[in-house]
């Protein structure tokens, strides 16, 4: 299991923003309880205490298992039995997943240096047939940032992520149907219009937008408020990184709203940061 893995959600509900804007989904709020509260403290969790905070989140007892359950058959969790009790590890795999997906979310937005003007260009062809492949080839491109403006070709404005991109195709068995080359856009044609094809970036925005509306005023008056306003502001952000290529700001055509959301993010995280884990510090007592 790979955080790339973890983000083909991400590209299913890419099909259904709204569904993306509403409730989420079990298993990601239970990635964000590990990420935030268990794997920095290295020490395993009681299912009772993951159920109780999912609780909090509207997630029914039934569907919170499953998470669990689910992500221990992915690899991510390992039980450990005490009489008729289970306490939860973080696999290796499971640590990997959780610390990459760290790094991706609170480093995402922070750094934007001046582009160089270069462009990184895919070509690959994959037959209609091979819709598996496909999909996982889409999946870990879009991942890296890069959009399609028309089929068989990828596009990123970002030469630094060669190496990354090649891995993807080698790892696909793809080298034998790709080329890639890197340089300057040519006077022909519309720049816009390739990036239009290549990523949604109105909808992208209207996301941003929907989130700073919604966590200008997240209140964290008490430890159990801030405990699930934290969660519900890590797992809103966690999706930007796959849905926003990360475009320089010589390629927006006006004042692009994300990085005031990330501002937003680490503002609001780090004022709801203590309290919040003071809460659970307290739930991991209550349930143990």
């Amino acid at each position: 299991m790979t955080l790339v893995e973890d983000a083909e959600e991400g590209v299913q509900a890419a099909g259904s923003r709204r569904r993306q804007a509403g409730s989420a989904s079990a298993r990601g709020l239970l990635l964000t309880v590990l990420g935030e509260f268990v794997h920095p403290r290295g020490v395993p969790v009681w299912t009772a205490t993951v159920v109780e905070a999912l609780a909090m989140l509207d997630i029914e007892e039934k569907s919170a298992r499953q998470a669990i359950a689910r992500s221990a058959n992915e690899g991510l969790l390992e039980s450990e039995r005490s009489g008729r009790r289970v306490c939860w590890h973080i696999t290796a795999p499971g640590t990997r997943l959780l610390s990459e997906g760290t790094r991706r979310i609170y480093t995402f937005l922070t750094n934007t240096p001046p582009w160089d003007g270069r462009w990184l260009v895919l070509s690959v062809a994959i037959p209609e047939t091979q819709r598996q492949l496909r999909h996982k080839l889409r999946t870990r491109l879009t991942w890296l940032g890069m959009g399609s403006p028309s089929p068989g070709i990828w596009i990123l404005p970002d030469v630094g992520r060669e190496s990354e991109v090649a891995e993807v195709v080698s790892d696909l068995g793809l080298d034998e149907r790709a080329f890639a080359w890197t340089g300057s856009v040519a006077s022909i044609g519309n720049p816009s219009t390739m990036i239009a094809d290549a990523w949604s970036l109105d909808e992208v925005e209207r996301l941003y937008d929907e989130f700073i509306s919604t966590f200008t005023d997240a209140d964290g008056a008490t430890p159990q408020a801030a405990f699930i306003s934290q969660i519900r502001l890590v797992q809103a952000w966690r999706r930007f990184p796959f849905l926003d290529p990360a475009l320089p700001r010589e390629l927006l055509d006006h004042d692009w709203p994300g990085p005031d959301a990330a501002v937003l993010f680490h503002r609001k995280h780090d004022r709801l940061h203590a309290k919040a884990q003071s809460f659970w510090t307290d739930l991991v007592s209550r349930t143990s």
